[in-house]
Order: C-alpha cells, then structure tokens, then sequence
C-alpha cells in the first residue's frame, strides 16, 4: 500500500462505480431513475433502448423510428460474416452464447462499422450546408473529399443489391417523422443530396443502403456516430441468435465455410 495514500473508505469504493444508469439496491432496481416495475408492461423494447442510452423517455414518434431502424438491419443472411461465423461457431460445441459473441465480434469498421462512417459523413454535409453552401455543392465537395481517402463511400451502394429493399420503407419513416415534427430532416436531405451526386452521369445509380439509413435515423434522432455501431450490434444481434439457434438443431458438427467435398485453391506459394 502506498504510504502517501489513505486507506479507501467504503464511500470510495462506492464512488469507483458511480452511476446514473442503474440503481439496484435490496428489493429496488431503477433504470435511469424509473422502478422496473413501472417499466415492465409498460415501454417497449426499443423505448428501454432509449431510456438507457440518453436518460429520458422517448415520444412515441423517437420510439417508432429507433423501432424501424433496429427491425431493418436484424439480418442479412449467411452472406454476412457475422452470421457465417455464429452460425460454424454453433457447431463447435462451444454454447449458444459463445456462438453469438463470435459473431458480434466480427462486427468492426468494414463489417458493422458503416453506419458509424456513414453519420460523420452525413455530418460533414450538413456543416457545410448549415454554413451557408448549397446542398448540392456542400455534397459534392464532401464525396470527393472522402474519396480522395478511400475508393469506399459508407452507406452508399450494395454488393449484393441494385437497390436495397429497406431503402424506401426506412427512409419512408423518416419522411413521415419530418412531416411529424419528430425530426428536422437535415440529415436526410443530406443523404438524398450525396445520392444525387453519386447517380450523376452513371448508367446505374449509387443508391443509399441499410447502412446509410440507418445512419441517417441515427443521427436525425441526436444520438453520436459511435452509438451508430452499438445499435446495429443490438439490432444485428436478434439475426445472429436466431441463426446460431438453427443451427444448433441441424445436426451438423465442426462446420467448415464451405461444404467438405469443395477444396480451397492450392496456389503453390504463389
């Protein structure tokens, strides 16, 4: 022990993990100041979502469209690595729990992080815009700045979707939270202005994917880019158990990624 140091209190023990989160005492649990009891019967999942992260009650129109984003993105199928993974982990013997932490751990800055990119560059747009540049201007500007650092645009285009099905119902949403007052809509004319730049002179268009708007969602409704990447998680989270959960009841053992009787290429070193 250093001499220099007073032996800690209880109170400093205490203090160590201060919060505002939660307050769970002997026959008390409060979330954000709200009896669990209260809650119980009475907030829906994605209202406790809210109430967790920002310390306030959602209105109903905050929890309908923090609704619609997590339903969007619960799943893309064995196409994503982090079902692929949850699903092999499955049948490894390793538990139901463990096969969902390998697949959210698989969600980083190229797989799950888009959303989180995507917010900044919404962001960069809306600044300029808010300074006094025109939109379309404050896009273009924008989109060759970020391409100048990476041929990849997050939240635009799909490898997999001409047009994301989830687009215009998602976005949809957020239109009608404009119209409703719920949102200013900044951020979606943003994401509609980088969309326009993208479709420029191209024989096919670069439309907005579920990253894109769900990060449009996101940051209409305040909360930072980096929470972008902790509710995709929760939301992607409901596709990985429901796979992980099939796939326990197939039968299969130690899964590979590809069926036995395909080899990997052998390239000889080259």
């Amino acid at each position: 022990m250093n001499q220099d140091r007073p032996e800690p209190t209880v109170r400093d023990v205490s203090d160590w993990w201060s919060t505002s989160v939660s307050r769970i005492e002997p026959n008390r649990i409060e979330l954000r100041g709200h009896p669990v009891q209260d809650l119980i019967g009475s907030i829906s999942f994605a209202g406790i979502i809210w109430l967790m992260l920002r310390g306030e009650t959602a209105t109903p129109g905050q929890e309908r469209l923090l609704e619609a984003a997590l339903v969007s993105s619960v799943d893309h199928g064995p196409h994503a690595p982090s079902i692929a993974v949850a699903r092999m982990a499955a049948t490894c013997g390793i538990g139901l729990n463990n096969a969902v932490a390998t697949g959210v751990n698989l969600l980083g800055d190229v797989h799950g992080g888009a959303g989180e990119q995507c917010m900044a560059l919404l962001g960069d747009v809306r600044r300029l815009h808010q300074e006094g540049t025109d939109l379309a201007i404050a896009a273009e500007t924008t989109v060759a700045a970020w391409r100048a650092r990476s041929k990849y645009l997050p939240g635009f285009g799909h490898r997999f979707h001409s047009v994301d099905p989830r687009r215009d119902p998602l976005l949809g949403q957020v239109e009608h939270a404009v119209a409703g007052g719920v949102v200013d809509g900044s951020y979606l004319h943003a994401a509609h202005a980088i969309e326009r730049v993208l479709a420029d002179g191209r024989a096919r268009p670069v439309p907005i994917n579920i990253d894109g708007c769900t990060a449009v969602v996101y940051a209409e409704l305040g909360f930072p880019p980096p929470l972008a990447r902790g509710l995709f998680v929760l939301s992607r989270s409901v596709g990985i158990l429901a796979h992980a959960w099939e796939e326990t009841g197939q039968g299969r053992r130690n899964k590979g990624p590809m069926p036995p009787w395909i080899l990997p290429t052998f390239t000889d070193g080259v």
